[in-house]
């Protein structure tokens, strides 16, 4: 299930993108998830562990990723952190609600992310409580962010 803790929280890791150059494997990028998320969020192509084809920059490393796709992978591959998915978009949050239905994740959001239309299980930490629209999620969530 995806857990969500709102507003400022200690031991969160807040900058995504340098915990993703010094720690990140190449195997990640290289998953299933990961090569779909990167095609999903940045419009880009994996062509291997080293290189991405993103179709505005040409060919470039994982480092150079969006800072949203970065966060993904990095929830994805290491549950035992929390990370600000703040530094994602709303373009994100499908992955998000996919990932939280894999395996349980839990990540920290400083403002009220849109997960959509549709119904959904997110588990919030602050009240200990389950919201299942956009509505349940921003009558919370505005207490907190």
């Amino acid at each position: 299930m995806l857990r969500i803790i709102l507003g400022d929280v200690p031991d969160v890791i807040y900058n995504t993108s340098v915990y993703f150059k010094n720690q990140y494997k190449k195997e990640w990028i290289i998953s299933p998830n990961g090569v779909s998320m990167i095609k999903d969020v940045d419009s880009s192509t994996v062509l291997g562990s080293g290189a991405i084809d993103s179709p505005i920059m040409g060919i470039i490393s994982p480092e150079r990723l969006s800072g949203g796709v970065k966060t993904l992978i990095l929830i994805d591959n290491v549950p035992d952190k929390v990370f600000n998915a703040s530094n994602c978009g709303d373009n994100c949050a499908t992955w998000l609600l996919k990932l939280g239905k894999q395996k349980d994740i839990t990540i920290n959001l400083r403002h009220i992310m849109d997960f959509g239309e549709g119904e959904f299980d997110i588990y919030i930490e602050n009240t200990k409580s389950v919201v299942h629209n956009m509505d349940d999620f921003v009558f919370i969530a505005g207490r907190y962010v």
